[in-house]
């Protein structure tokens, strides 16, 4: 054999060797450094945007916060930093090889996670989904508050969602916003979630929970609906014990019936509170309830203009299936078991004694 083939040949096989011994050792990097570091829970908690959750059933899961704008070699450094990938640096030569822009928003990781896993994780945009629960009762600000507080939307945005007209007309409601159309319950969303997607998304829940009470709530004609909406807002500011709350629409259907003042104490909490701006009273005095506001309906017969809070299904329920009864009046009688009196006549209804006001 010709010594120039040798001599290829010996060159061929040692480009060979270490093309073999180079690919052997990519490989073990990329499988050692993709692999998951020991976890530290005492590193992770004390990076900003990192909270670790432990559960029994999912095991260890950490929330990690890819900040706005925020470049990918600080996101790989606070990954590090938290015990969640092994080398900041074969992050960035993933980040850079991938060519995918990591997406800002709080992230979901279960531990044990590989750094290509938690890559594709931030990358994908999925994020981690936000409890949020609205009690029943809540108002369109207190419902914005809660909102804002969770980094859901911003307070602002969520307002002016809700007095959308687009929105509004949408929905067929006759009136100027959402208010009384969402409804209250436990949400999931993401962070920095639209503000108009959040009011869909619980008026939508709105709609399908009146179906739930008589599939005919549905077919009502909007302006028959909204009553019902308003009558209902004001028993879920009124009734504390889920019993009461169809006498009290019973009460309160008699007044209408006969052109009598619905006299509810919780119009002119509303306007108190939500109107005025003012703290929750815990008693109504006289000149609480003189004040001169369409919502106050110790002073103008007939229905508020609008729902005054978000009902639930006990006050909705209530306000279409009213008890049958000839009482005029109820007063709380016992602010700790929320128990109320109902009576036909004025004498008996001030013979109850102070005038409360259901609580915060």
């Amino acid at each position: 054999m010709p010594k120039i083939i040798k001599r290829i040949i010996g060159i061929f096989a040692a480009f060979l060797g270490l093309a073999i011994i180079l690919s052997g050792t990519a490989v073990f990097l990329l499988m050692h450094f993709n692999s998951p570091p020991e976890f530290s829970y005492e590193k992770a908690e004390l990076q900003e945007g990192v909270t670790v959750e432990k559960n029994e059933i999912s095991g260890t899961v950490v929330h990690f916060e890819v900040k706005k704008d925020e470049i990918a070699q600080s996101v790989g450094q606070r990954l590090a930093g938290a015990s969640l990938i092994r080398n900041e640096y074969f992050w960035l030569l993933l980040c850079r090889y991938s060519g995918e822009h990591i997406k800002a928003g709080r992230y979901r990781i279960t531990l044990p996670a590989t750094l290509i896993e938690i890559h594709s994780l931030l990358v994908s945009g999925r994020q981690a989904l936000q409890r949020v629960s609205i009690p029943e009762g809540f108002t369109l600000k207190k419902t914005a508050k809660i909102l804002e507080e969770l980094d859901i939307c911003p307070a602002e945005a969520f307002m002016a969602a809700a007095f959308d007209p687009e929105i509004v007309s949408r929905y067929r409601i006759p009136g100027l916003s959402m208010e009384g159309y969402l409804y209250p319950d436990t949400y999931l969303f993401q962070n920095n979630y639209p503000a108009e997607k959040v009011i869909e998304a619980m008026a939508d829940n709105f709609f399908k929970n009146i179906e739930n009470i008589d599939e005919n709530l549905r077919k009502l004609n909007p302006d028959d609906l909204n009553n019902l909406v308003i009558l209902a807002s004001i028993i879920e500011r009124e009734y504390m014990l889920p019993e009461e709350a169809p006498e009290m629409a019973g009460v309160f259907k008699n007044r209408l019936n006969i052109g009598m003042a619905l006299q509810s104490c919780a119009t002119v909490v509303y306007i108190i509170t939500e109107i005025l701006d003012r703290p929750h009273p815990e008693i109504l005095s006289n000149r609480d309830i003189e004040i001169q506001n369409p919502y106050n309906t110790y002073i103008r017969t007939g229905l508020p203009p609008g729902p005054i809070s978000s009902p639930g299904a006990v006050s909705l329920k209530a306000a279409y299936f009213p008890a049958a009864n000839n009482y005029l009046y109820f007063r709380l009688v016992d602010p700790n078991s929320g128990k109320h009196y109902f009576s036909k006549n004025l004498d008996e209804h001030i013979k109850a004694g102070k005038l409360y006001v259901k609580g915060r």
